[in-house]
């Protein structure tokens, strides 16, 4: 088992399992993360008996590298290998700020949301991540980064896969990345997306740690987002939007409202006031994504990016009416690592092999 999937208790408790004593598992952790993944336990004040052990009876890593792309804007995503089967996507984005990252992560292998748009959903959902292929697609990205003089500032859970639908596993993962002692980036730099898995939002509400939360929410009226959304057909606009304000007023937190733009689909002027009707009262805050071309979607539909000056039109469309919006920035999609390009690399291999 990987370093990734134990903190200190379960480290401590390896360790007396073996004779040792547990008072090294922070140790041990320290240098796991602080290395990227990578320490030398001759490097170590553990002891030499323990340092031979280490030698030997090694933890193995759950992932590896097998494949980076670097865009032109710096960004670059990872194809991991993942020893359990399977590959997934993680990506490092660099910050507009000197000497900062972002990390994308991926919650599961595949996804069954099968939202229209995305890609990451067109292969259907192979199974939940565990916890150490989560922890340890922060940890790449983190040796990534420091090869570039970067260090991960914040971490999003909007890479493939539904984080809800493997909540236990996530919200583990986040305290072993935030943790100190282990990851260290801290719980109010990491964000989850979700396309509005209301029992999730309300679950991850009462965790000890809650993180950030981002809704997919994509239009404002159920016909069009139950068309683009699947989920949408269970869940109503009002009733997610509900547990959204519910999650902001328990944790303290300010929501992201996460929408792709579709030109033709969800951009017109009524459908962003509807949406500003909609936010009345609410101080979240509206992140428009253009859309990245992902090809036919799984109705058969080819969606468009909308023009510069129709994104404008309706961010400013929202902001008229008191809603604080922007425009998020396109990173990596010369390199299919932009928002809702990732995919479950070793099917797409498959299907393209037939």
């Amino acid at each position: 088992m990987s370093l990734a999937a134990h903190d200190r208790t379960t480290l401590g408790t390896w360790l007396t399992a073996r004779g040792e004593s547990p008072t090294h598992a922070g140790r041990l952790l320290r240098a796991y993360y602080a290395g990227g993944g990578v320490f030398d336990p001759d490097a170590l004040s553990i002891g030499k008996t323990l340092q031979a052990r280490l030698r030997h009876d090694h933890f193995p890593a759950a992932t590896f590298v097998r494949d980076r792309v670097v865009s032109s804007d710096g960004t670059t995503k990872l194809l991991l290998g993942l020893q359990r089967g399977g590959a997934i996507e993680t990506v490092m984005m660099p910050s507009y700020r000197s000497g900062e990252a972002w990390c994308c992560v991926s919650s599961q292998l595949g996804c069954a949301m099968g939202c229209d748009f995305c890609a990451s959903t067109r292969s259907g959902l192979d199974r939940n991540l565990e916890v150490d292929e989560i922890v340890e697609q922060f940890v790449h990205v983190t040796r990534v980064a420091a090869e570039h003089g970067r260090t991960v500032r914040r971490l999003v859970f909007m890479g493939i896969g539904e984080p809800m639908h493997n909540l236990d596993n996530v919200l583990t993962a986040i305290n072993h990345i935030a943790g100190q002692g282990l990851g260290g980036l801290g719980w109010s730099r990491i964000t989850v997306s979700t396309v509005g898995i209301v029992q999730g939002i309300e679950r991850m509400a009462r965790s000890e740690h809650p993180p950030f939360l981002a809704l997919s929410l994509h239009a404002p009226d159920d016909e069009t987002r139950a068309r683009i959304v699947p989920t949408g057909k269970r869940y109503d606009v009002a009733t997610i939007l509900a547990a959204a304000r519910a999650y902001q007023d328990r944790t303290r937190r300010i929501v992201t409202i996460e929408y792709c733009l579709l030109a033709g689909v969800n951009d017109s002027e009524a459908q962003a006031d509807l949406l500003a009707q909609r936010l009345q009262g609410f101080r979240a805050h509206v992140n428009v994504i253009p859309y990245n071309a992902t090809g036919a979607g799984l109705s058969g539909m080819v969606y468009m990016r909308p023009t510069t000056t129709g994104v404008t039109r309706f961010l400013e469309r929202l902001r008229s009416r008191g809603v604080v919006a922007h425009a998020r920035d396109t990173r990596g999609d010369d390199v299919a690592a932009a928002c809702g390009q990732l995919r479950d690399a070793d099917r797409v291999a498959q299907a393209s092999a037939k």
